[in-house]
């Protein structure tokens, strides 16, 4: 496609790239043709200040938008050194991932259920792996800022989750938390997306996902906080309308605010036809809007 000035500026990612932003982009990667897609994302943070609140580069964030101006075609990236990076499939497959007897009993009687976030090379490969074989959505890697966990028991494994970045922008979500624009620009990473669960196929535990969702809302800031440096205060989720009736975000009370119109939260050429979703919300601290909003 033949990109003119007219086209930008381009939000993407939370960041507005302008054309000479596209320029430089493209520059270096002709410059330095043995550069990482890793290598690049790196060298875009470092030259457009693209920082986390911790100081450290918003690397992944990057990622994602190289990765969305690369399939638009407005940029050439090199192939990814890694099959199951950028969005390929995780094709791994190991005797721990196969599936297992069943387990039935209800949540209350799997003690002690753990939430062991995903650390090791070992665990984040299983995670991945579950979430390719059993998630109806597959594996990709999260956007942004993230945590994972694995759902133990005594019994073994129950399932996955994972939080990630917030969506940039959601009408039914942004009217009831009530910011404006710019407040959204500035606090947009105080809100987490719940942007994976699974509950593994042989698992039919009766509450089991309410309890992982509580459990998790309770875990997740402190375990934020010692990764990145700061405490969110709201979750989110999309739950597609047409598969799920979102019974446990419900019966967790997480709050529905409405629902998306069908466009990737990635969409910046308004071009995508997306399932519809359904739209939930958590606040992890009562006086959150007084953060986001008032502060």
């Amino acid at each position: 496609m033949i990109i003119t000035d007219e086209d930008f500026p381009k939000k993407i990612c939370g960041r507005v790239f302008s054309y000479d932003d596209l320029v430089l982009i493209r520059k270096f990667i002709t410059d330095n043709p043995s550069a990482s897609r890793q290598k690049i994302s790196r060298e875009v943070c470092l030259v457009f200040g693209w920082f986390k609140p911790d100081g450290g580069l918003k690397d992944m964030s990057c990622r994602v938008a190289l990765l969305k101006l690369y399939r638009s075609g407005l940029i050439e990236l090199p192939a990814p050194r890694h099959r199951y990076g950028n969005g390929d499939k995780f094709s791994r497959q190991t005797p721990e991932g196969d599936p297992k007897d069943p387990i039935i009993e209800p949540a209350g009687k799997l003690t002690p259920l753990e939430i062991q976030r995903v650390i090791s090379k070992k665990d984040s490969y299983l995670w991945n792996e579950f979430i390719e074989r059993y998630h109806y959505l597959g594996y990709k890697p999260l956007p942004g800022a993230q945590i994972r966990y694995l759902i133990t028991c005594p019994l073994g494994y129950l399932g996955a989750i994972g939080f990630s970045a917030a969506a940039w922008k959601v009408q039914p979500r942004d009217t009831w938390i009530g910011w404006s624009k710019d407040q959204r620009t500035e606090k947009l990473h105080l809100v987490v997306n719940n942007s994976r669960f699974l509950i593994l196929p042989w698992v039919n535990s009766k509450n089991l996902a309410s309890k992982i969702l509580s459990l998790c809302a309770k875990r997740l800031p402190g375990d934020w906080q010692d990764v990145y440096g700061y405490n969110p205060v709201l979750l989110e989720t999309f739950v597609e309308k047409d598969r799920f009736i979102g019974t446990c975000y419900k019966a967790a009370n997480w709050m529905f605010v409405g629902c998306t119109k069908g466009r990737g939260k990635l969409d910046i050429f308004n071009e995508y036809k997306l399932p519809v979703k359904d739209i939930y919300l958590y606040p992890l601290i009562n006086d959150f809007r007084s953060i986001l909003v008032d502060a």
